[in-house]
């Protein structure tokens, strides 16, 4: 819990303690150090047992006290009122202790749950041969890092191949088919020659994991040769080309059915030349609505992602995509961005950095 609410809670319950103090010398007819209990019960909402057995320890030397200046002087009542305030703080330190602890499982299983999202999406390299690369992702629900929004790269020493996709659902089913879809590219592509068979194979392995309404939407890129890239879309938003000088267009492509719903994938030749980039999103992206219902327009932001390095220009997309979202009613989606960019020159390249992250298997 962070300091400044535990400064918060100590300045509540030393306040309610005072107050009732003040109240009851005050008021001399009528006792209120019963009432004096209530500064730990305030206390085990935020503070740990230790705190909140001080604040009855608090409380109780002020209910001995009230005997002194209170009109009431019957020891009867008194040691009544005395048993009560001792039992509602012993109480309090008991709760207290048992949310603390509630509270550190609670950050257990949470500090568990971001590994394994983290450990979902790979880390990709800065450079795969002649193609430079950022990846950025945005999780539309709050307390997780990842969604059904997947990306991933493939980069050995005979094939570098990209992914991102979109698996429809949402929560914990749609991370846990996320790391399918991630597995099954991996294997695919290390294997086929093809891309269009890659698709196919990720295809067949998923179809026994899904539901009758399940599928992901799909697009996959062959960047092996940087000069003649190859596309594979699955039921996928088109790619964004952005050349060197700021103009863009959409990479149309013959859509197929998503991965789940499709039984033959056809590859997909485009053309850039150095210096250009190609952008792989999903709808979190092409959906975005502004304040007014307006959609993000894509082709406005490419001006916006040349002139600077790949990293920065995905942190730039994103600043600009937030900028645009703000205000908006419509419920945000998960966001993953993949921006390539086609290099001058290959990278260095050392054979053994292949099978790194972004090129093995995940468990079943």
């Amino acid at each position: 819990m962070n300091a400044e609410l535990r400064r918060a809670g100590v300045g509540l319950a030393g306040a309610t303690l005072a107050v009732l103090v003040l109240l009851d010398l005050l008021l001399p007819s009528v006792s209120l150090a019963v009432l004096f209990a209530l500064s730990p019960m305030v206390a085990c909402a935020v503070l740990p047992p230790r705190p909140t057995a001080v604040f009855g320890v608090a409380a109780l030397l002020a209910a001995v006290a009230s005997h002194g200046w209170s009109d009431d002087s019957s020891l009867a009542q008194h040691l009544v009122r005395l048993v009560a305030v001792v039992t509602f703080s012993a109480t309090a330190a008991v709760v207290a202790h048992i949310r603390v602890r509630r509270e550190d499982q609670l950050q257990h299983v949470s500090r568990l749950a971001e590994v394994a999202q983290r450990a979902v999406l790979p880390v990709l390299p800065a450079h795969a041969r002649r193609v430079n690369i950022a990846v950025r992702y945005r999780s539309a629900t709050a307390d997780a890092l990842i969604g059904g929004d997947l990306y991933d790269c493939y980069h050995s020493r005979s094939h570098t191949r990209f992914l991102v996709g979109d698996v429809r659902g949402k929560g914990l089913g749609a991370v846990e088919q996320a790391a399918r879809v991630i597995r099954s590219f991996r294997q695919a592509a290390a294997f086929q020659q093809d891309l269009g068979d890659v698709a196919d194979d990720m295809n067949a392995y998923l179809l026994p994991f899904f539901d009758p309404e399940e599928f992901v939407t799909a697009i996959l890129l062959d960047a092996t040769d940087a000069d003649r890239p190859h596309i594979v879309s699955a039921g996928h938003p088109p790619p964004l080309l952005i050349r060197s000088d700021g103009s863009a267009e959409l990479v149309e492509l013959d859509n197929d059915l998503p991965l789940g719903l499709g039984f033959r994938y056809e590859r997909h030749d485009f053309t850039w030349e150095p210096g250009d980039r190609l952008l792989l999103y999903t709808d979190g992206l092409s959906e975005a609505r502004d304040a007014n219902g307006e959609f993000l327009n894509l082709l406005a932001l490419a001006p916006h992602l040349v002139g600077l390095d790949v990293d920065a220009a995905a942190d730039r997309l994103l600043d600009l995509t937030r900028d645009h979202s703000r205000g908006s009613t419509d419920a945000a989606d998960d966001l993953a961005v993949l921006l390539l960019e086609h290099a001058v020159d290959e990278q260095d390249y050392r054979p053994e950095d292949a099978q790194h992250d972004w090129g093995t298997s995940l468990p079943r």
